[in-house]
């Protein structure tokens, strides 16, 4: 077995030593680029829709796509990584996911786009949680809070980055550099992996769960593509949005009704069985309905309540990121230290406090410009406290080798939460809006402020479920003959 073959070694003693860092550092371009890349194109499908000759509700797919394609291929991370190795998964899905960007830029109508968009979508599903799983095996748990916020601070700069790339990209060139730009971070990343990531063991899965993939890489992206559809029609009662909503919940309860009965089953539901990573995988619900509503609520209230461009709204929306990215490496600290119980419990009271201030302060359209970029920096950090910790605590009650399931199931349910959040803000703002755009974003941040309540009584729940867990001297990392 060669070094690239082997797994990492999880690191020993308290210090991380450089090999560890080193090794999330090449992780972060994974994520990097499949959050760059949904931010960019965003920003560019009006560009995109009249260089294409594609009206509006045809050139929405080319972000649609990316984000069903993306809930198609998580069901699938968790037994790809036993069946390849984690470290071979992330590496295939880098590629694809570059050469799907370059094939991007030369799509020569939209509905080419679209296809390449949907194996986008497919690799970026794969890469996120893979990435994770290599970070979690090669630390291990005590040291896992430090790590893993470093893939955190990739994942908040990107789409607060996104906007303001993607209008200089679009002032200056055509809109296919917004795919052209992934091309030289998916090359290096590409390089770097090669060198430095572990393969990982290959073949310890089971033969795939074909009818239970069906049921899930059916049900999921359909629940997705509803709640999504839910914030572009306005109401729960349309068709397209109720159609896909009752068949996707309809095949995720046949999925899991159907594994909890198999030997060898897709994913490994019976992690739930622990209280800890149900508490966990609650509050991962609420604190993505946070996370991803922030970082839609908050453009769409620069373009509309204070008429800021594109530019502008970019330049102002990276008080968020920034407030993310500084926080993060504490409370990746203070999660290794105290335990994301508390870490996120005080994170969402934070994200409370902060949330109210908008709700009485940010809603004013003459609201001091200066007092609205320090309270994003605050949201910003808050949110990662409230976002990070529930899933760091969800790996930790695993075995390194359960981890490929772990951070695809944590992965799901936080993205369905950002979605569920995303699409309620969404049709807040949109109806709000005829009584006027004051009445329309102070309903939304009673909606946040909702949001981060919840996300409050669930990483309680958490860090009252860790402490009876200690009480006990219950293990919270189980070993397989356990």
């Amino acid at each position: 077995m060669t070094r690239a073959d082997a797994p990492a070694a999880p690191a020993t003693g308290d210090r991380i030593g450089w090999p560890v860092w080193r090794l999330a550092l090449v992780i972060v371009f994974g994520a990097f680029a499949s959050g760059l890349d949904a931010s960019l194109t965003n920003i560019g499908l009006d560009t995109i829709g009249a260089d294409l000759h594609a009206g509006l509700a045809e050139v929405q797919w080319v972000a649609t796509a990316y984000i069903v394609a993306l809930a198609v291929s998580l069901p699938l991370c968790g037994w790809l990584g036993r069946r390849l190795g984690p470290g071979r998964l992330w590496l295939m899905a880098l590629v694809a996911f570059t050469i799907a960007s370059g094939l991007c830029a030369a799509a020569p109508d939209v509905g080419w786009l679209i296809a390449l968009r949907v194996v986008q979508g497919l690799a970026a599903g794969l890469m996120v949680p893979a990435g994770q799983t290599i970070i979690g095996q090669a630390v291990g748990a005590a040291r896992l809070g430090r790590v893993m916020s470093t893939l955190g601070i990739a994942a908040a700069l990107a789409p607060t980055l996104g906007p303001v790339v993607g209008g200089l990209v679009l002032h200056a060139l055509s809109w296919e550099w917004l795919f052209l730009i992934n091309l030289p971070i998916g090359a290096i990343g590409l390089l770097l992996g090669l060198r430095y990531v572990p393969r990982g063991e290959r073949g310890g899965a089971a033969p795939l769960d074909w009818w239970g993939f069906v049921w899930i890489g059916g049900g999921l992206p359909l629940l997705v593509y509803a709640l999504t559809a839910w914030s572009s029609a306005g109401t729960m009662a349309a068709w397209p949005v109720l159609a896909p909503l009752v068949l996707g919940v309809a095949g995720l309860t046949v999925f899991v009704l159907r594994t909890r009965r198999r030997a060898n089953p897709l994913m490994d539901l019976g992690l739930y069985r622990r209280p800890v990573y149900v508490a966990a995988s609650g509050a991962a619900v609420f604190s993505g309905a946070l996370m991803f509503g922030a970082a839609l609520v908050f453009p769409l209230y620069f373009e509309i309540l204070h008429h800021d461009g594109v530019i502008g709204t970019g330049l102002r929306m990276l008080a968020l990121g920034i407030g993310t990215a500084v926080a993060l490496p504490l409370t990746g600290r203070l999660t290794d230290r105290y335990g994301g119980g508390l870490v996120a419990t005080w994170g969402s009271v934070a994200a409370l406090a902060t949330t109210i201030a908008f709700l009485f302060v940010g809603a004013d359209a003459n609201a001091d410009p200066v007092l609205i970029e320090v309270l994003l920096v605050l949201l910003g950090a808050s949110v990662a406290a409230t976002a990070v910790p529930p899933g760091i605590a969800a790996y930790q009650t695993v075995h390194p080798d359960q981890l490929p399931d772990a951070t695809t199931q944590v992965n799901i349910v936080q993205r369905i939460g950002g979605a569920l959040g995303g699409s309620l803000y969404t049709v807040t703002i949109a109806n709000g809006l005829e009584a006027g755009e004051e009445h329309a974003f102070r309903g939304v941040f009673w909606w946040l402020t909702g949001s981060a309540v919840l996300a409050l009584i669930c990483s309680q729940w958490l860090r009252i479920t860790l402490h009876r867990a200690r009480t006990t001297r219950e293990p919270l990392e189980r070993t397989d003959e356990q």
